[in-house]
């Protein structure tokens, strides 16, 4: 049975909304009652049925839209989408991955078939229908990298490994929650990492850098990242800064439940087999407060995690306008019983 693909919006008329099911199968990414910064990276191995692990690339009911959205993001804005010359083979890499696991864990949407170097992808929710030479930048309406990250879900960094470092050097990004390509374009690890607060003491990077590293080909890992959102709006970007930072000042007792949203990344890192680089997808997935709270486990754990929050998280965040409003808005959900372990509801 296929996948019912959602008419929605992440902009203007905000139509954006999550199905029961998709509520109960998002990653809410805490799994006890607090939070500060770790390096929380795990082994990016297959998960439950009906869970957003069940297949390493998620594909959902809000793809159609996110992709009609990413289109409308590079008319407006085509540096989001950048390769540094040397990286096009990783290119190469990450559209044979993508392509395999999409085939593989949605085949009545997307079906790849190989005879050689020449090679035939359907995307049936697109209607493509593509027939071309694999390594041949010339039979494909764009680079490597655009045309399959133009299809799929979340963000995607190629992180080029060298001098015992990672450097940012290609990238599509039209979902980031407030940081630019066009910026951290050529960077290393440390330096588009500089602006996180209190991880640096921790030495939480240099840990991560330490692992990523050494991660190997076939053997991705995974971790959780989190902020908050004011309306279903993917593209929070500083290049559109005026038009989404202004709505932290909008919300009221009244719209919190409709206005804010719990924003998490599940964020992947794999080895790519030609170039060596390691490719960084970063799927974002939305939930309103009135959807979330629909797990009471949640609302009382969300209630104390951003009561409880360390200002400079909060700050870095974004929260300190509305998180008053928030808390208390949750305290009224949160009847102090005790939390059952783990990320899942009840």
């Amino acid at each position: 049975m296929g996948i019912t693909f959602r008419k929605e919006t992440f902009r203007d008329d905000f139509t954006f909304k999550n199905s029961p099911e998709h509520i109960r199968r998002f990653p809410f990414p805490f799994h006890e009652d607090s939070y500060m910064y770790a390096v929380n990276i795990e082994p990016h191995v297959l998960g439950p049925k009906g869970s957003v692990l069940e297949n390493l690339i998620d594909v959902d009911e809000h793809y159609v839209a996110e992709m009609q959205d990413r289109a409308l993001v590079l008319a407006e804005d085509p540096l989001r989408c950048q390769s540094l010359p040397h990286m096009t083979l990783a290119g190469w890499d990450l559209l044979e991955l993508l392509m395999e696991q999409q085939a593989l864990g949605y085949p009545e949407h997307f079906s790849l078939t190989r005879d050689g170097d020449r090679w035939r992808w359907i995307n049936r929710p697109l209607g493509i229908d593509d027939s071309f030479t694999f390594g041949d930048v010339s039979t494909l309406p764009y680079g490597p990298m655009e045309y399959i990250t133009r299809q799929s879900q979340g963000d995607f960094c190629i992180l080029d490994q060298r001098d015992g470092n990672l450097w940012m050097d290609a990238g599509m990004v039209t979902t980031q929650a407030d940081w630019s390509l066009d910026f951290d374009i050529g960077m290393n690890f440390f330096e588009w990492h500089a602006p996180v607060p209190l991880a640096h003491e921790k030495g939480i990077f240099v840990r991560a850098l330490k692992f990523l590293t050494n991660i190997q080909q076939g053997k991705p890992a995974r971790r959780l990242n989190w902020t908050m959102t004011i309306n279903p709006r993917l593209d929070t970007s500083p290049e559109n800064y005026h038009k989404w930072g202004p709505d932290r000042t909008t919300v009221t007792p009244e719209n919190v439940g409709d206005k804010v949203h719990l924003r998490v990344e599940l964020q992947s890192f794999w080895r790519l087999p030609r170039s060596n680089g390691i490719v960084f997808p970063i799927r974002c997935y939305l939930i309103k407060m009135d959807e979330l709270v629909t797990q009471p486990k949640w609302a009382r754990r969300l209630h104390r995690v951003i009561r409880d929050l360390p200002e400079e998280l909060a700050n870095y965040k974004g929260l300190t306008r509305y998180r008053a409003t928030l808390v208390e808005w949750l305290s009224k959900l949160d009847d102090g019983s005790p939390t059952s372990p783990g990320f899942g509801p009840d």
